[in-house]
Protein backbone atom coordinates (compact mmCIF):
# COMPACT_ATOMS: atom_id res chain seq x y z
CA UNK A 1 0.00 0.00 0.00
CA UNK A 2 1.02 3.18 -0.97
CA UNK A 3 1.91 5.90 1.70
CA UNK A 4 -0.18 9.28 0.97
CA UNK A 5 3.17 12.23 1.23
CA UNK A 6 1.47 13.91 4.07
CA UNK A 7 -0.09 10.99 5.73
CA UNK A 8 1.84 11.76 8.66
CA UNK A 9 1.06 15.45 8.89
CA UNK A 10 -2.69 14.62 8.56
CA UNK A 11 -2.58 11.88 11.51
CA UNK A 12 -1.34 15.05 13.68
CA UNK A 13 -3.75 17.04 12.75
CA UNK A 14 -6.17 14.30 13.81
CA UNK A 15 -4.95 13.44 16.73
CA UNK A 16 -4.72 17.07 17.70
CA UNK A 17 -8.79 17.70 17.16
CA UNK A 18 -9.47 14.87 19.66
CA UNK A 19 -6.85 16.28 21.94
CA UNK A 20 -8.99 19.62 21.73
CA UNK A 21 -12.05 17.59 22.53
CA UNK A 22 -11.11 15.93 24.78
CA UNK A 23 -10.70 19.23 26.60
CA UNK A 24 -14.07 20.43 25.67
CA UNK A 25 -13.43 22.09 22.52
CA UNK A 26 -16.10 22.01 19.51
CA UNK A 27 -14.22 21.72 16.50
CA UNK A 28 -15.84 24.37 14.17
CA UNK A 29 -13.65 24.07 10.92
CA UNK A 30 -10.44 22.52 9.33
CA UNK A 31 -8.45 22.78 6.81
CA UNK A 32 -9.60 26.66 6.06
CA UNK A 33 -8.12 28.12 3.19
CA UNK A 34 -8.41 31.73 2.85
CA UNK A 35 -7.29 34.01 0.44
CA UNK A 36 -6.28 32.29 -2.69
CA UNK A 37 -2.90 34.68 -4.54
CA UNK A 38 -2.95 37.00 -1.29
CA UNK A 39 -0.84 36.45 1.44
CA UNK A 40 -3.24 35.26 3.70
CA UNK A 41 -2.85 31.58 4.67
CA UNK A 42 -4.57 27.71 5.58
CA UNK A 43 -5.95 27.06 9.41
CA UNK A 44 -4.96 24.04 10.50
CA UNK A 45 -8.57 24.18 12.49
CA UNK A 46 -10.34 26.41 14.57
CA UNK A 47 -11.86 25.03 17.96
CA UNK A 48 -14.44 27.22 20.05
CA UNK A 49 -15.21 26.48 24.14
CA UNK A 50 -17.98 28.75 25.19
CA UNK A 51 -17.12 32.12 24.28
CA UNK A 52 -13.91 31.77 23.03
CA UNK A 53 -12.57 31.02 19.24
CA UNK A 54 -9.29 29.10 18.64
CA UNK A 55 -7.22 29.13 15.81
CA UNK A 56 -4.81 25.98 16.45
CA UNK A 57 -1.75 25.87 13.92
CA UNK A 58 -0.24 22.03 14.34
CA UNK A 59 2.83 20.59 13.43
CA UNK A 60 4.49 16.79 13.86
CA UNK A 61 8.27 16.50 14.38
CA UNK A 62 10.04 13.55 15.02
CA UNK A 63 11.17 15.36 18.12
CA UNK A 64 9.01 18.15 20.34
CA UNK A 65 12.07 20.12 20.99
CA UNK A 66 12.50 20.81 17.16
CA UNK A 67 8.37 21.70 16.70
CA UNK A 68 8.93 24.56 19.39
CA UNK A 69 10.79 26.32 16.57
CA UNK A 70 8.79 25.51 13.41
CA UNK A 71 5.88 28.42 13.17
CA UNK A 72 8.00 31.21 12.25
CA UNK A 73 6.94 34.74 12.20
CA UNK A 74 5.84 35.13 8.73
CA UNK A 75 3.13 32.28 9.59
CA UNK A 76 2.24 33.92 12.34
CA UNK A 77 1.39 36.33 10.10
CA UNK A 78 -0.46 34.94 7.39
CA UNK A 79 -2.72 32.61 9.86
CA UNK A 80 -3.54 36.09 11.62
CA UNK A 81 -4.43 37.26 8.44
CA UNK A 82 -6.58 34.20 7.55
CA UNK A 83 -8.26 34.32 11.13
CA UNK A 84 -9.61 38.14 9.86
CA UNK A 85 -11.02 36.57 6.52
CA UNK A 86 -12.69 33.57 8.70
CA UNK A 87 -13.85 35.90 11.55
CA UNK A 88 -15.73 38.56 8.37
CA UNK A 89 -17.21 35.32 6.72
CA UNK A 90 -18.39 34.01 9.88
CA UNK A 91 -20.13 36.61 11.54
CA UNK A 92 -21.74 34.35 14.43
CA UNK A 93 -18.08 34.68 16.39
CA UNK A 94 -17.93 38.14 15.90
CA UNK A 95 -18.38 38.64 19.78
CA UNK A 96 -15.73 35.93 20.80
CA UNK A 97 -12.55 35.87 22.28
CA UNK A 98 -9.78 35.29 19.73
CA UNK A 99 -6.88 33.22 20.64
CA UNK A 100 -3.30 31.77 18.83
CA UNK A 101 -2.74 28.15 19.62
CA UNK A 102 0.12 25.81 18.68
CA UNK A 103 -0.18 21.93 19.18
CA UNK A 104 3.27 19.84 18.28
CA UNK A 105 3.15 16.30 17.73
CA UNK A 106 5.45 13.86 18.07
CA UNK A 107 4.36 10.25 16.79
CA UNK A 108 3.52 7.55 18.11
CA UNK A 109 1.98 10.21 20.94
CA UNK A 110 3.29 12.70 22.20
CA UNK A 111 1.46 16.22 22.18
CA UNK A 112 2.34 19.53 23.66
CA UNK A 113 -0.06 22.33 23.34
CA UNK A 114 0.70 26.04 23.98
CA UNK A 115 -2.16 28.12 24.58
CA UNK A 116 -2.20 31.28 23.09
CA UNK A 117 1.30 31.11 21.29
CA UNK A 118 1.69 34.05 19.87
CA UNK A 119 -1.19 37.21 19.26
CA UNK A 120 -2.12 39.30 16.84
Amino acid sequence: MKKHKNSGGKIAEFLARIYMRLHAYKIVAVNVKTGRGTTAGEIDFVARKHNLLVFVEVKKRKHLNDALYAILPQQQKRIVTAAKVFLRQNPQYRNFDVRFDAIFIELPLKIKHIANAWSE
